[in-house]
């Protein structure tokens, strides 16, 4: 018996991880690091590593923090 294979959609991501989330917000990590510790910016910790939400991450360019 065979499986019909099926062309999954693109999956959009929730959160995206601390390099990630430098790249996109154009800064080095160290800093990213540093705006968290400042409490700028909260990343999710319910997994191994942090993880920024896509919506934390709007909410801090909204907030204009840099």
């Amino acid at each position: 018996m065979r499986l019909a294979l099926t062309t999954a959609e693109p999956v959009t991501r929730l959160a995206y991880t601390a390099a990630e989330t430098a790249a996109a917000l154009g800064i080095k990590e160290t800093t990213l690091w540093r705006l968290t510790k400042r409490g700028l910016l909260h990343p999710n910790r319910a997994t191994r590593r942090p993880l920024y939400a896509v919506s934390e991450i709007e909410r801090f360019l909204l907030e204009g923090a840099i």
